[in-house]
């Protein structure tokens, strides 16, 4: 609709006053205004009562929603708005307080009976299911449990019924999917849907939900939906028509028909031409599955579960097939190929139709035929396959597409055909080969509605008509003609037949029901009427005519033959049989002395080729024949001869038999008795009296008159040739269309593959993050650690370093890749770069302790850097500062050796022993009284101060309980003597270093004098 007529509600309703509150008493209208002013102000009413009323739904998180849409409204848009919430049952609601602070627009909480308004906002309340009559809410009390109830759904299906096209639904964030159904019903009744885009919803399940019904005409955030609502109230997109009356339930008569409209309101698909038989008992197994005895019930269940209905299609599709069904029809059809190949020029392209495809079989065992007899004719000579295979399941033309089969079709392919057409998956299924899958152009084809392919060599439809009611057949036939090339071949299935259309195709093979299309048969656009684009026009005369002068005259076949039959049942004098436009289609006998070629160039029109005396009887008589429909005949008609003048009567015969020649016409010249005067006499101008001359020229323009006439009817002929034309170009067009569909086909795989592949690179992408991730931490934990590591490749090349190497060679981020041989070390190791191969060749570890050029040390490690997967790719070398280590042992040396000669030194008889009680060190004093080598006894154990069976037992368990910290210290000691001699005092105490123990004892060992 142009925008200057555009309805605008907002300006409508600007300046309507309030309706009274409910329940507030009004004076009587009659008493106040006359009734042309109470008309005019009903009529008034009416036109400010067709304001859209918008439903508003949602659930948790959508009160963001309702504000953003609020705040985007101007303050009069000329719309209701009803919000229905879940609320909380067992508390006030404080919505409408919370709604009016983001809307100039009053918000009211809704109550029984209030009227709706617009530029008015309405609440539910809680606890309550809310509905709308003629502009009127009404509440109910629930009665659904309080986790079951669906109020949002319940109130859009009333707000569809009672507004219809003014009802606007908008669903919001909420969890669930309550509003899913009701705005079904608002689209149903020519309404509007807009939904919450789910990314912008805090919480997406209702927004999904309805957008998954694909009823959804807006899906937009929040903030951008009043926009889109305002556009749509001022400019509507388009006028939704509507829908007729459902037919009532108490009509079982007519449940076959309901459960009809039920799956072409679902599918699409109208199955109402399919025979009876077959769609009962389809239909009575699915009622069986179900326990439903009755087809009123079973038509109930279908309205309540469209799965069902999808199953039902499912049912009805007949999917029986297989490869090379019925093998001899098969050998049978390829007997009959090589001719029709033959026939094709060089790089031309055979065209094959194969509706009712179902899963394939049919469609890839035609290409494998005619493969094999392209190669069996000239392998040399190039020929394009083209087969369209058709149906009407997407499904089973998705199936098809991939060409993948079980393995059991080895029962109906031969070996040599499975090893050149078929490769055998790892599964054990097989796939039609590239080869053939690219010659097959599968497609979504309703054979009952759409446009059929045209210009085929061959058509092959098996097994479908035998399921088609008579009066479908009875349409289907001359479309299959029309669709064919000339001469070109039909195979139908075995148990099918061209009953009433024999005349149409020359069987070849009864038996396998295989045809050749016959030329010479009229013009199907008499015959049928299409149920597609090419749609025929009335039956006229004149356009039966224009289809049969596309023929040229045939002196022999099925169209002679009938004329002749025609012409010896009624006449026998010379005689032509036309067409309306005067185009000779048959002659009969010798026509010559009424006839004769026209000049210039040849043509057979029988009103340039009559003599001069016949144009205006033979014009007069045929378009009085053409526009009467009935025989005309003209009595004594002059036509010079050369003998002198001829009487003849001209008859012209309208023929509406057989049905073959309807709308032709037979003109028969018939001689008649010829007085002697009149043949001989002698016409002059000048003897012609006046009242003869009128007459003259009274005949030349009624003859002018009668031809102009013929010429409006050639023209509106030509049109109708134009128009049969276009009808052609139409079907071409359809056939581009499907070749669209074709590329629109490849396009979605293309798209599945980039599909693919995009979450294969989600997958790389996501591994990316992980090992970045895992880099991150390694190069966090390296640094963590202070320890100076580098790595190197095979090559002993800088693969990757820690800032820590910097205090052993001077390495920048710019050396990676650069070898380790070409940098300086502060260490003093000169084996470094040998050391570093051994690593890598043998596979062993290297550990030092490395001194630096600044007095620091390291302990150094060379390791194999192995991968995941176990391979040697370079070395790695660690650096550990040990340095206080390092001068820590130099310091416990230095403390040692002081201590020894301490020991050693001094007067006492002291010797130290370690945890194993073996001596560490004696002092000269203790070596004299016993009469041993000082030297010798370090690293002796203890009973080696004395000689064999010196019992020591008592001194090992007192020095074994200081040393496991169970005993103390001790001073006095007494031991026996070596050898019976004087005893000995023995004194210990534990070594302790800032505290700690050391692991040392003090033991010191005097003779006690005698």
């Amino acid at each position: 609709m142009p925008d200057s007529a555009a309805p605008s509600y907002a300006e409508d309703l600007e300046n309507q006053e309030p309706a009274a509150p409910i329940g507030v008493d009004a004076p009587p209208v009659e008493s106040q205004v006359s009734p042309r002013q109470l008309r005019l102000a009903q009529s008034q009413e009416n036109t400010t009562d067709k304001f859209p009323i918008v439903g508003l739904g949602g659930s948790a998180g959508s009160l963001q929603a309702f504000e953003a849409i609020f705040r985007a409204l101007p303050p009069k848009p000329g719309m209701a708005f009803v919000v229905v919430m879940h609320l909380a049952p067992d508390q006030p609601s404080e919505l409408p307080a919370v709604l009016q602070r983001f809307t100039p627009m009053p918000v009211h909480e809704a109550a029984d009976g209030l009227k709706v308004r617009p530029n008015h906002v309405y609440v539910i309340p809680p606890d309550r299911d809310m509905s709308m009559l003629h502009g009127t809410l009404l509440l109910f009390q629930p009665t659904q449990a309080r986790g079951r109830r669906l109020p949002i759904d319940f109130f859009y299906q009333s707000l569809a019924k009672d507004a219809r096209e003014r009802a606007i639904c908008i669903i919001c964030s909420g969890m669930g999917s309550d509003g899913t159904v009701g705005l079904k019903m608002v689209m149903e009744n020519f309404g509007m849907v807009m939904v919450q885009s789910p990314e912008t919803a805090e919480y997406d399940s209702m927004p999904r939900s309805a957008i998954a019904t694909e009823f959804v005409d807006y899906v937009l955030p929040a903030g951008q939906l009043p926009a889109k609502l305002l556009e749509y109230m001022h400019k509507p997109l388009f006028a939704r028509p509507r829908r007729e009356q459902a037919e009532s339930d108490s009509q079982p008569a007519h449940a076959l028909q309901k459960i009809f409209i039920l799956i072409r309101a679902q599918t699409g698909h109208d199955f109402s031409f399919y025979k009876r038989n077959t769609v009962f008992r389809r239909i009575e197994r699915r009622m069986n599955a179900h326990q439903i005895h009755e087809f009123p019930q079973y038509v109930r269940y279908l309205q309540e579960n469209p799965a069902e209905v999808e199953a039902l299609f499912r049912e009805l599709l007949i999917g029986v097939t297989k490869f090379f069904r019925d093998p001899e029809a098969y050998q049978a059809l390829q007997r009959h190929l090589p001719p029709l190949l033959r026939g094709k020029p060089t790089d031309s392209t055979v065209r094959v139709w194969a509706p009712g495809c179902s899963t394939g079989e049919e469609a890839y065992s035609l290409a494998m035929l005619l493969l094999e007899s392209l190669d069996a004719i000239d392998p040399a000579r190039y020929l394009k396959i083209q087969i369209f295979a058709t149906d009407i399941n997407p499904a089973a033309i998705d199936f098809s597409r991939a060409g993948l089969y079980p393995a059991n079709i080895t029962a109906d392919v031969s070996p040599e055909r499975l090893q050149r057409f078929f490769v055998r998956q790892a599964d054990g299924s097989y796939q039609i080969t590239k080869e053939v899958r690219d010659v097959v152009i599968f497609a979504v084809h309703n054979l009952t509605k759409d446009a059929p392919f045209t210009k085929l060599d061959l058509l092959c439809c098996r097994n479908l008509l035998i399921y088609l009611s008579a009066e479908l057949q009875k349409n289907l036939l001359p479309v299959f003609h029309y669709a064919l090339n000339s001469s070109s071949l039909l195979f139908l299935g075995p148990s099918e037949n061209l009953t009433g259309y024999q005349e149409l195709f020359i069987p070849l093979d009864m038996k396998w029901k295989i045809s050749r299309r016959n030329d010479t048969s009229p013009s199907i656009t008499r015959l049928v009427n299409f149920p597609f684009a090419l749609s025929q026009h009335s039956a006229t005369a004149a356009g039966n005519a224009t289809a049969m002068s596309t023929s040229s005259p045939r002196k022999s076949g099925p169209f002679a033959a009938l004329v002749q039959k025609t012409l010896l049942q009624s006449y026998a004098p010379p005689a032509v049989v036309i067409n309306a436009k005067g185009e000779i289609l048959y002659v009969n006998g010798r026509t010559g002395r009424y006839l004769e070629p026209a000049p210039g160039l040849g043509g057979l029109n029988l009103f340039e080729m009559a003599r001069e005396e016949l144009n205006y009887e033979l014009s007069a008589a045929v378009h009085k024949a053409s526009t009467t429909r009935q025989t005309v005949v003209a009595e004594r008609v002059q036509v010079k001869t050369d003998s002198g003048f001829q009487l003849l009567r001209l008859t012209v015969h309208f023929l509406e038999q057989p049905e073959q020649l309807a709308g032709l016409l037979l003109v028969a010249f018939e001689d008649q008795p010829t007085p002697r005067r009149v043949r001989t006499a002698k016409l002059s101008a000048a003897n012609e009296s006046r009242d003869a001359v009128v007459a003259t020229l009274e005949k030349e323009l009624q003859y002018t008159k009668h031809r102009l006439q013929t010429t409006i009817e050639e023209m509106e002929s030509s049109l109708e040739e134009l128009k049969s034309t276009n009808e052609e170009l139409q079907s071409a067009n359809e056939e581009l269309q499907s070749t669209n569909e074709e590329a629109m086909t490849n396009k979605e795989e293309m798209q599945s593959l980039n599909e693919e592949l995009m979450t294969l690179n989600m997958q790389y992408l996501s591994k990316t993050e992980e090992l970045s991730q895992a880099a991150n931490d390694m190069k966090n934990l390296l640094d963590a650690t202070e320890i100076a590591t580098i790595f190197l490749d095979n090559d002993m090349t800088i693969k990757r370093f820690t800032p820590s190497m910097s205090r052993i060679m001077h390495l920048q981020p710019a050396d990676v890749g650069r070898p380790i041989t070409h940098f300086a070390s502060n260490l003093r190791y000169a084996t470094l770069e040998q050391d570093v191969r051994q690593v890598i060749n043998r596979l062993t570890t290297v550990e030092a302790t490395i001194e630096t050029m600044g007095n620091e040390w390291f302990s150094m490690r060379i390791l194999p850097y192995r991968t995941l997967d176990n391979y040697i790719s370079g070395a790695v070398l660690t650096f550990t500062e040990v340095s206080g280590l390092k001068h820590l042992e130099a310091r416990l040396r230095e403390s040692t050796r002081l201590a020894e000669s301490i020991i050693e030194t001094m007067h006492e008889p002291l010797l130290v022993l370690d945890s194993a009680l073996n001596i560490r060190t004696v002092s000269q004093t203790l070596a004299q009284q016993f009469q041993l080598d000082a030297a010798r006894l370090r690293g002796q154990p203890l009973a080696a101060l004395g000689p064999v069976g010196w019992n020591l037992s008592a001194l090992h368990e007192q020095l074994r309980a200081l040393f496991d910290g169970s005993g103390q210290a001790f001073d006095n000691l007494r031991l026996p003597g070596p050898k019976g001699g004087r005893p000995v005092r023995a004194f210990a105490r534990l070594l302790l270093s800032a505290g700690q123990p050391t692991g040392h004892v003090l033991l010191g060992l005097e003779v006690i004098a005698g």
